[in-house]
């Protein structure tokens, strides 16, 4: 068994960790939204206006803070105004990004925000730029938040609601530099400006206003966004997006349950590499804003592997394996780190997608490995991030892949640690003293198994969330994990 030495020192104070940390992401991609949150009224699974009560459940137990929509790619070829009113009226459109399905739209504005309201989490949306129009981004915020009399604010009372919705999050498109349009930074820096312009606060609603950032390590983005988005007196956006997929080979993405001991070191490598890539980017941001009022919003982020054998290439339906938890684990770690400046995440996607928290099969409805790491973090939402180490060694030669993955946050009293054992084949023990708090209880709860481990409809619980045994003794938290496990620790 390896032992390392632990260190959390309460007092040493990080940054505050946005419940938006925890989001998620939903496009109209695949089975994301039909067959998937979406079923319709005249389902027979159990449904709020067709919206599935277990879906609904599901977000409410892991607090789901926030909820992106509508892409994604198929927001710069969205056109809100397809997606309300009468259903029986709404136009048919093909999705040209997924699949070449037909569109039918039963699913918008209304649905979505509906949706919202029963999970009880914030709508993000994301305006069209790539082939909209200002004036059909204005509208569109105007409808959803406008309390007095309007075209707009008319149009939504006569679809059947009466009182604006709260809208903070609003994205001014979505992933300009390609599938939004192939801009260059310049360009969309002068779209975004002009678009935003527009986006109007009404009747008391504020907006926290995205603009879209890098993909990856396109430095030269991140450092053309925030030269050009100062205005003469503050901010012209609120924050920008980052994007970055755990992909070691495009070329060869593999399956999700089919790798061997280097394709999972070597995505582990991959995922802890956001790590750096967000330091990188929060340096030229530091040097335009040392007073950290832009945020970095990581709205997409998570595994790609080819899609499951016999399904729509168009859909990009996976599975998702304790290999894929280890992966979330180690992303929202260095999310939590990274707390003073990173305000939002949001992994792709909810439902039926890449790296989704949950999968559907006609009435059938599982949690993967991915959904309980989410469960496992709750804690740390509007918790403050403290300085937490971990004695650190590589599993590869030449590749950053540390053993442990590790954060801490204290809230209310009470002091969050989550912990990943990234090894496929070593248990490890760490013990170290906890500063800055009185603790007179521990408890932990864990998640492991084999990185194929996953959960499937026949089988839904062979991943699942365990008690697990941790120890306080003369304030030293002593805690042994077994290989390829994820664990969170309560302390008070």
């Amino acid at each position: 068994m390896k032992q390392f030495n632990l260190l959390i020192n309460a007092d040493d104070k990080l940054g505050h960790i946005n419940r938006e940390i925890y989001g998620n992401f939903t496009e109209h991609l695949g089975r994301c939204i039909y067959n998937g949150i979406y079923v319709g009224e005249d389902s027979d699974i159990p449904n709020i206006h067709g919206i599935r009560k277990d879906i609904v459940e599901a977000f409410k137990n892991i607090k789901l803070p926030v909820l992106r929509y509508p892409g994604g790619c198929f927001a710069d070829e969205y056109h809100w105004k397809d997606g309300i009113g009468d259903k029986k009226n709404r136009k048919r459109i093909i999705n040209s990004n997924w699949g070449n399905v037909v569109e039918d739209n039963s699913f918008g504005t209304h649905e979505f925000m509906e949706l919202c309201e029963l999970v009880g989490c914030e709508p993000y949306i994301t305006g069209n730029v790539g082939s909209g129009t200002v004036r059909e981004m204005s509208e569109w915020v105007e409808y959803m938040t406008f309390d007095g009399v309007s075209p707009m604010a008319e149009l939504r009372r006569a679809n059947g609601r009466e009182k604006p919705w709260r809208l903070k999050y609003f994205a001014v498109g979505n992933e300009n530099w390609g599938c939004g349009g192939n801009m260059t930074p310049e360009y969309y820096a002068d779209l975004y400006k002009q678009y935003s312009t527009f986006c109007k606060n009404h009747s008391g609603n504020t907006l926290f206003k995205i603009a879209c950032g890098p993909s990856g390590e396109d430095y030269n983005w991140t450092e053309v966004i925030m030269k050009k988005l100062k205005g003469w007196d503050k901010w012209m956006a609120d924050g920008i997006a980052l994007h970055f997929y755990s992909v070691y080979d495009w070329e060869k993405k593999g399956y999700a349950t089919e790798f061997d001991d280097g394709a999972y070191y070597e995505l582990l490598n991959t995922a802890n590499f956001i790590d750096p890539l967000i330091t990188r980017h929060e340096e030229i941001m530091n040097r335009y804003d040392p007073e950290c009022e832009v945020a970095l919003v990581v709205d997409e982020w998570g595994t790609w592997y080819e899609v499951e054998k016999g399904t729509n290439p168009g859909f990009l339906f996976q599975q998702n394996t304790m290999r894929d938890a280890i992966v979330a684990a180690i992303s929202l770690n260095i999310f939590n780190r990274h707390a003073k400046r990173v305000k939002m995440a949001n992994i792709a996607q909810a439902v039926n997608v890449l790296q989704a928290i949950i999968l559907t099969e006609g009435e059938k409805m599982i949690k993967t490995p991915t959904y309980h790491v989410f469960d496992l973090f709750k804690e740390h939402q509007d918790g403050e991030a403290v300085y937490c180490y971990v004695q650190k060694e590589n599993m590869v030669e030449d590749k950053n892949t540390p053993m442990i993955s590790s954060s801490a946050s204290i809230k209310d009293g009470k002091m969050t640690v989550t912990l990943a054992n990234c090894s496929l084949t070593e248990e490890v023990k760490l013990s170290g003293p906890v500063v800055g708090l009185e603790v007179s209880k521990a408890s932990a709860r864990i998640i492991s198994g084999d990185a194929h481990a996953h959960n499937t409809f026949d089988s839904p619980e062979n991943v699942v969330i365990t008690e697990h045994k941790v120890e306080i003794d003369n304030k030293q938290l002593n805690i042994v994990l077994p290989p390829c496990s994820v664990c969170e620790v309560i302390l008070s």
